[in-house]
């Protein structure tokens, strides 16, 4: 497909998005940071089990949240197809969301989705009005897989998965932001090297850019405070720009930036995702806990659907 070192880093941003979240499972959407640590009194460690009221609830350690599902179907989709597919896509998500026997949780933009196919069957361009995580957290393999196009493809199959359960600016914006952020890591540029790029990029919204600007002067504070001041949120506007500056702060320490990101709480498993796929692919599989990817449920079906992908 490409280079070793591509290959490398393309495997790691895949690995970092599915551990980022996994990690977050159990203290995902716990907002009061004081009732998260009284949970958990022995410290967050990452992978921790959610509680039978949880959101998570009927899940264990080293499962998904919502957002993994969805982020495994389109791996596979991306892998079996060798590109973006928003119709095998959307049947595959269909086929898993729309079970009565799911037991992941149905955000905003899944629920719409669902309702707006069963109006307008067989429409994979027709999400939700939504402007939360849910495309971000899923992208990584549409980015490898479109990384060789030109602009306007590579641009085109980014706007097409977030088309398919986005149909919303600020969620169109982030993608390209986020895309372009991660095509730059995947050929061996630096994380700084990688944001200043993004945020001068034309194809970078004015808005994106100032995200990118506001995640770097607030360097000076932790993660925990960064996110609270940025807000602990879904909403892209909160988390994107949280994300960010989780991910420059320890863009040296890829275990410690994921914890840090799941101690701020909230919509920790989103920013996590992020912020793991970024640092994955900064630093390559080098830089990847092997003992977080045993710790994953669906392990095996992440590296057979990878190793297609980059074969």
């Amino acid at each position: 497909m490409n280079s070793s070192g591509f290959i490398d880093r393309a495997a790691a941003a895949i690995w970092g998005q599915f551990i980022g979240d996994a990690a977050a499972l159990g203290t995902h959407w716990i907002y009061d940071l004081e009732a998260l640590n009284s949970r958990h009194p022995d410290g967050i460690h990452g992978f921790e089990s959610p509680a039978p009221d949880h959101y998570h609830g009927a899940k264990q350690s080293g499962d998904q949240t919502h957002y993994g599902d969805a982020a495994l179907l389109i791996l596979e989709s991306v892998a079996e197809r060798g590109q973006f597919d928003e119709v095998d896509f959307g049947q595959r998500f269909v086929a898993f969301f729309a079970d009565p026997a799911c037991q992941s949780y149905k955000d905003k933009a899944t629920r719409g989705t669902l309702e707006n196919l069963a109006t307008r069957p067989g429409d994979f361009q027709n999400g939700a009005d939504d402007d939360q995580l849910a495309t971000v957290t899923r992208l990584a393999p549409v980015v490898v897989a479109h990384q060789p196009d030109g602009d306007e493809g590579f641009f085109d199959a980014v706007r097409r998965a977030t088309l398919f359960a986005q149909q919303n600016a600020i969620a169109l914006s982030c993608t390209a932001a986020h895309a372009e952020l991660l095509r730059s890591l995947l050929m061996g540029v630096t994380l700084p090297e990688a944001f200043e790029h993004a945020r001068r990029s034309p194809d970078v919204s004015c808005d994106m850019a100032d995200y990118f600007e506001a995640a770097h002067t607030q360097l000076q504070l932790d993660v925990v405070a960064a996110t609270e001041f940025f807000g602990q949120s879904c909403p892209l506007r909160q988390s994107f720009p949280a994300a960010l500056h989780a991910a420059l702060k320890h863009a040296d320490d890829f275990q410690h930036a994921i914890l840090q990101t799941v101690r701020a709480g909230g919509d920790n498993a989103g920013r996590a995702a992020l912020v793991g796929t970024w640092l994955g692919a900064a630093g390559g599989m080098a830089v990847i806990p092997e003992a977080w990817q045993q710790k994953l449920t669906a392990r095996d079906r992440i590296a057979a659907a990878i190793q297609r992908l980059t074969a």
